[in-house]
């Protein structure tokens, strides 16, 4: 196995010659499908939309839900420490995947390379119609609830709904035109989001003259809290929120240099991501009292309040509204792409993968869009949460482990970058992903058995359409 080294190390070539048949790579991509070097996104902009796929939804509604069974300061903020080691472990072990195998389309293309077609069809599936269609309308969601609390009256049900509805098409306008389009919207709306974090931080720590009495040091019960099935399900909410640290390879095909930019996109990501997140939710408990909190959906707003009175509060409430722009931005930016490498490779879906003149995928990218307007018309916010939560983490699960896979069935095979410190990341991330959905599976089972028929109604479609292949 190996030893790790320093990163810069592990990003040297492996020149070996392989002993052992590698994975058939892809067939060539005929004309429509081929992208020009200059077309290609460059290392901050899929940073950016690494970053913008992570903070959103999650970390502005999640402590709400996590208070309805955990009060202890130090406990709240483990998990968050807890999700972004889960997220760099991840982020490490998918580094070596994505640099060995690099293709557009995440799971689907690791996993039909690592295990069978099927598996990859299914991760495919499950991408494609909830790993980024359910967090598109949930950002889209707490869009319109962020924008409602900047309105005294608030907005009602349906005008949010429509306002949701109406982020969610302009996005998936912008992002189906071109390359430069796309990319520049999604790092402007990226950095403009990074610099207001910080900035609310600072400001709301600098006037709250009375911090709440919350203690982040370790208290003599916080070890069954943390052992506790309430915890389990709290980090699934964490877990969510930190979904997006696997974005980039989404867009390996379209990413220039990709063997050597993923790795240090991956990790630089999830880092980025980690500390902020601390900061918020360190910010949030010491400024807001959490019976305030307590099962709020747009807790940003409530602790903007808390800070800076009732005007303060809405504007602080269109500010974090504006922000979710850049998570709905880069999910649809993302996502799509995994519905046209399979419309690549299964001729029946082949219209998906057909692009425009600027080598965008304009079609998948509407589909997706189309899906996140069902949910945001159709499904409450908390059951999106759970079930979009538990299916991705159950794919990034059986991703992960296939490092090992990997390593054992293709030994030889060229790995521009080896993951650092292995098998001690993907180690990590199995163990507490594994905790998560086991619990997941006894305390909300409705919304796992869903994600297993979803899955199962994957592989249904996957022999159907691989019988039209023939």
């Amino acid at each position: 196995m190996d030893s790790g080294g320093s990163p810069e190390d592990n990003l040297q070539p492996i020149q070996t010659v392989s002993r052992e048949p590698a994975p058939q790579a892809p067939a060539a991509p005929s004309p429509r499908f081929t992208i020009m070097a200059s077309s290609k996104f460059r290392f901050y902009t899929v940073t950016a939309m690494v970053v913008a796929n992570m903070i959103g939804t999650g970390v502005f509604t999640s402590l709400g839900f996590q208070l309805v069974d955990i009060r202890s300061g130090f406990a709240l903020l483990m998990l968050w420490a807890v999700g972004g080691l889960v997220a760099l472990s991840g982020a490490l072990s998918y580094a070596e995947l994505g640099a060995a195998l690099p293709r557009s389309g995440g799971e689907y293309n690791l996993l039909r390379r690592i295990y069978h077609p099927a598996a990859g069809f299914v991760s495919g599936w499950i991408s494609s119609t909830i790993g980024f269609a359910g967090p598109t309308a949930l950002g889209a969601m707490t869009f319109a609830a962020y924008l409602a609390s900047a309105f005294p009256d608030g907005l009602g049900d349906n005008w949010r709904k429509l306002v949701a509805a109406t982020l969610v098409i302009v996005m998936a306008l912008a992002h189906a035109g071109n390359h430069r389009t796309s990319g520049s919207t999604q790092l402007i709306f990226t950095s403009i989001k990074i610099f207001v974090i910080v900035a609310f931080c600072l400001l709301a720590l600098m006037v709250t003259s009375e911090p709440q009495p919350v203690s982040f040091l370790p208290r003599e019960d916080d070890a069954a809290v943390i052992g506790s099935a309430a915890y389990a399900v709290a980090l699934i909410y964490v877990s969510f929120a930190y979904t997006g640290w696997n974005a980039a390879t989404y867009l390996s095909s379209e990413i220039d240099n990709p063997q050597r930019t993923l790795p240090w996109v991956l990790a630089s990501g999830a880092l980025i991501v980690t500390v902020l997140y601390l900061a918020l939710n360190f910010v949030f408990l010491r400024v807001a009292p959490m019976d305030a909190m307590v099962g709020q959906v747009e807790v940003g707003a409530i602790v903007a309040e808390s800070a800076f009175g009732a005007a303060g509060g809405r504007f602080a409430g269109l500010v974090f509204a504006l922000l979710l722009i850049s998570t709905v931005s880069a999910m649809t930016m993302a996502g799509p792409r995994v519905i046209q490498v399979i419309g690549e490779d299964f001729p029946a879906l082949g219209f998906f993968a057909s692009r425009n003149r600027h080598g965008v995928p304009a079609i998948a990218i509407y589909t997706q869009t189309a899906i996140a307007l069902i949910f945001i018309f159709t499904s409450t916010f908390e059951s999106v949460l759970v079930f979009a939560g538990f299916t991705m983490a159950l794919n990034s699960f059986v991703t992960v482990f296939g490092v090992f896979v990997l390593r054992r069935r293709q030994p030889e095979l060229p790995r521009p970058y080896r993951t650092f410190l292995f098998p001690l990341p993907p180690l990590v991330y199995l163990t507490v992903t594994g905790w998560i959905l086991t619990f997941t599976l006894i305390n909300r089972p409705v919304e796992a058995l869903f994600s297993l028929a979803i899955i199962g109604s994957g592989l249904l479609f996957y022999f159907l359409t691989a019988r039209l292949r023939h």
